[in-house]
């Protein structure tokens, strides 16, 4: 295999979430057990939209910009000026730091697009780049394109309930070995654990005494729910002089088909992103930049009623995955994902996961796709309608009874 071919074989796209309908058809019949189970299909790979619809007003700032026309079409590489400004005040309000909107914001496409970029102004061929696992399916996979060398640190999730878990002294080890990037999700995705206040100082001293650049994703951070405290990383981490902190409007508000991200902090860094942007997407689309005028200027209680949606459906789902002998799942702090460790089975896990969708009409993501060490667990994506979840939930719980050895 050649270098190229190499390059793209491991990204790996089989098995990433929304990917199923691509995968080819699969022989299950020498270990498929009794017969199939009947209910909605449900989707756990990523979050309804019709379950939970994106806020009023969305729709009608599309609408607005496509008004505006070409001023609105051809924005800067950064995003429309004025639109980052009214941006920079509502991120400063949320987070409690300062943010420069004309050289320290740019608007991407989409999260995941700011997650590129970011990693791509930080990592050159050769680096070692800090990688939270498990945390989010891609942050592994860029850094593989990039050249750089992923320095896994463990997050032991499970472990209790203090914090997310991160092993502190092995991203310290990881540091010291030569490590200069650290890139993580907080909450964190597969699991949705959030890391306390002691895990994020800690962060900041060891980014800060090896001089490492933080990248930190906190795309569910305004889905937090009852009694977790959330710390931004931007508040404390002031003497940084190299962090990116990514966040959008596509999950919490439902906006994910508007594909709209934000990235802000260091103005070197984002100047870094603005010229990669350039030659890679020019800009996120213009007309779908003015959606971002109703991000933060939801009606009065929307954010309260879908918090609570969203912790209705979270609990009901753990108690039904939490009542089977051998599955582990910790609590969600935040976001809207659960990530059960299955017990051991019949089966590979990643054969279960497509008896799942095979004879139970669920979908879910591997755990693999989220690193090594999880491949026996599933993640499952609950913003969707609540009876469906929990009427899928107990096919799972049915299908792990009758695999599990």
């Amino acid at each position: 295999m050649d270098a190229i071919e190499a390059k793209f074989a491991r990204l790996g796209t089989t098995d990433a979430p929304g990917q199923e309908h691509r995968q080819a058809p699969t022989n299950l019949a020498g270990v498929m057990l009794g017969d199939k189970l009947t209910g909605d299909p449900v989707d756990f790979s990523h979050g309804d939209v019709d379950a939970f619809e994106p806020p009023p007003g969305a729709f009608d700032g599309f609408v607005a910009g496509v008004a505006q026309g070409g001023s609105q079409a051809y924005t800067e590489y950064l995003g429309r000026g004025d639109i980052r400004s009214e941006l920079a005040e509502k991120l400063a309000r949320f987070t409690g730091t300062q943010i420069d909107g004309a050289d320290g914001l740019i608007i991407t496409p989409g999260s995941q697009g700011a997650l590129f970029l970011a990693l791509s102004a930080s990592v050159a061929p050769g680096d070692r780049v800090s990688v939270v696992q498990p945390d989010y399916f891609a942050n592994g996979k860029i850094v593989h394109f990039l050249g750089g060398e992923v320095a896994p640190v463990r997050l032991d999730y499970l472990r209790g309930r203090d914090g997310a878990g991160l092993d502190l002294s092995g991203l310290e080890e990881s540091f010291a070995s030569g490590s200069r990037v650290f890139v993580f999700s907080n909450p964190n995705n597969p699991t949705g654990v959030v890391y306390s206040e002691a895990e994020v100082r800690r962060i900041i001293e060891l980014a800060s005494r090896y001089g490492a650049t933080v990248i930190v994703d906190q795309l569910y951070s305004r889905l937090c729910y009852a009694g977790t405290t959330y710390t931004h990383l931007c508040k404390l981490g002031g003497d940084l002089r190299n962090l990116v902190t990514i966040m959008g409007p596509s999950k919490t508000e439902s906006l994910s088909g508007y594909r709209l991200g934000i990235a802000f902090g260091s103005p070197r860094l984002i100047g870094r992103m603005e010229k990669l942007q350039a030659i890679v997407s020019l800009r996120a689309a213009g007309y779908n930049q003015s959606v971002l005028r109703s991000w933060f200027a939801e009606p009065p209680g929307w954010m309260d009623e879908r918090i609570e949606r969203h912790q209705a459906i979270r609990d009901h789902l753990h108690r039904v995955l939490s009542a089977v002998d051998g599955i582990r799942v910790r609590v969600s702090q935040a976001g809207s994902y659960l990530f059960p460790q299955l017990p051991p089975l019949k089966v590979l896990p990643i054969d279960f996961v497509r008896l799942l969708r095979d004879q139970a009409n669920v979908i879910v993501t591997p755990g693999s796709e989220f690193g090594p060490y999880s491949a026996d667990s599933i993640r499952l994506n609950f913003s969707q309608d609540h009876d469906k979840t929990v009427d899928a939930a107990e096919r799972i719980v049915k299908l792990v009874k009758r695999y599990r050895r």
